[in-house]
């Protein structure tokens, strides 16, 4: 996945209109985008939705977000939407990897109720939107076969340490959520699952999201987080290792296997080591999933 756009649950109109923009997943919303009078329509909507697009073809990743486990909304999304079979559900407000052994129960309990295969549902993780959620950001490890990636969020963050802003005037992040982005980025490699930047809320600055997505890539994340679907295509673009890029890596993994036990390699007159070759692998893994 390189790019994961939000929709909100109760619309079917919009829920509709996201198949066509080309995301890679479809996040499809019971928690900030719909309001509390509204979590029972968007529940039955979003079942709807998922029964009627999940045995299309060529289809984006459907994601539900759920609400938080602390709100106690949690059983009632879930018990609404497997049934739909969802690919995935993100979990917001998770706090380390015990919120992920909660969640893998829960589902676990109600695949075997609607007959859905035990562990086909996946579970995406907001790592970040607590003060507490900051301090078990490294936990998330062997926890469950579920979790397939993490992501972070600033909106919630700022709101709870009670700060004025989360960004400086030029746009970037402040300390506190630049932190929270590193420890997304390490969680998410120590638990072996890909790591998925947030959310550019300014959704007309198309400038100020692919500098955001380019400096997002180079610092090790995968994906991106979108809240508009003219984010998609830029993110997509961004998120795709270029010919160039591909061939680099193949040339790196070409030159250690023809070199077997050798711990750097010269190509063109640059020198790799086996980290250079552990990167170019990944890369390649990608690619190969995307496609």
């Amino acid at each position: 996945m390189r790019s994961l756009l939000f929709v909100p649950g109760d619309s079917p109109k919009k829920l509709d209109k996201s198949m066509t923009v080309g995301a890679d997943a479809l996040i499809l919303d019971l928690e900030d985008s719909v309001a509390p009078d509204r979590k029972n329509e968007a529940r039955e909507i979003t079942l709807a939705f998922l029964k009627e697009t999940g045995a299309q073809a060529n289809r984006p990743r459907l994601v539900v977000r759920v609400n938080a486990i602390a709100t106690g909304l949690t059983d009632a999304d879930l018990d609404a939407v497997v049934a739909g079979r969802p690919d995935a559900i993100l979990l917001p407000k998770a706090e380390g990897g015990a919120s992920i052994v909660h969640l893998d129960a829960k589902l676990t309990a109600r695949e075997a109720i609607h007959g859905v295969d035990d562990g086909a549902i996946k579970i995406l993780a907001l790592t970040t939107e607590t003060a507490k959620a900051l301090f078990v950001a490294g936990t998330y490890a062997d926890t469950s076969p579920r979790l397939i990636g993490l992501t972070w969020g600033a909106e919630d963050l700022s709101a709870e340490l009670g700060a004025e802003a989360n960004r400086a005037a030029d746009g970037s992040w402040l300390d506190p959520y630049r932190l929270a982005r590193s420890l997304c980025i390490a969680g998410a490699s120590a638990a072996e699952v890909q790591a998925i930047d947030t959310v550019y809320v300014d959704y007309r600055n198309d400038a100020g999201l692919r500098r955001e997505a380019e400096e997002a890539r180079r610092d090790g994340f995968t994906a991106k987080l979108a809240i508009h679907p003219g984010q998609v295509a830029p993110i997509n673009e961004v998120f795709t290792p270029s010919p160039e890029t591909i061939a680099k890596a193949r040339a790196v993994i070409a030159a250690f296997a023809a070199n077997p036990g050798t711990g750097t390699i010269g190509i063109d007159g640059v020198m790799y080591d086996r980290p250079h070759l552990a990167r170019a692998e990944r890369l390649l893994g990608q690619v190969k999933a995307e496609s």
